[in-house]
């Protein structure tokens, strides 16, 4: 995605964040920013054993030391599971859909 004519790779992100020993799975997609065009929104599955007990600043400050401060997505959100499409990949579109109307300020 591009945020502020800077690439952010939200397939790096995913891959950093599903790291997190608590993370099942991860999907980055760019929401609307009035400033930055696209920031990265961050939907997050935890692992059955943690869920309901990991939060987005647990998340954001494990990704703190491992990205530039601009990479960080402005929000983490928590789902019970990332849409696939019929190949198993992650659907971003079903993602990028549902949270289209979601405005970042971060």
């Amino acid at each position: 995605m591009k945020s502020g004519g800077e690439w952010i790779s939200s397939v790096e992100l995913e891959s950093l964040i599903m790291g997190h020993p608590k993370v099942l799975e991860a999907c980055v997609v760019g929401i609307p920013h009035p400033k930055w065009s696209e920031r990265p929104l961050a939907c997050v599955v935890a692992k059955p054993d943690y869920a309901g007990q990991v939060s987005k600043e647990e998340i954001l400050a494990y990704l703190r030391p491992l990205v530039a401060k601009w990479w960080l997505p402005d929000d983490v959100i928590f789902i019970d599971a990332v849409p696939k499409t019929s190949v198993g990949k992650f659907d971003k579109k079903v993602l990028r859909k549902r949270y289209e109307t979601m405005t970042s300020h971060g």
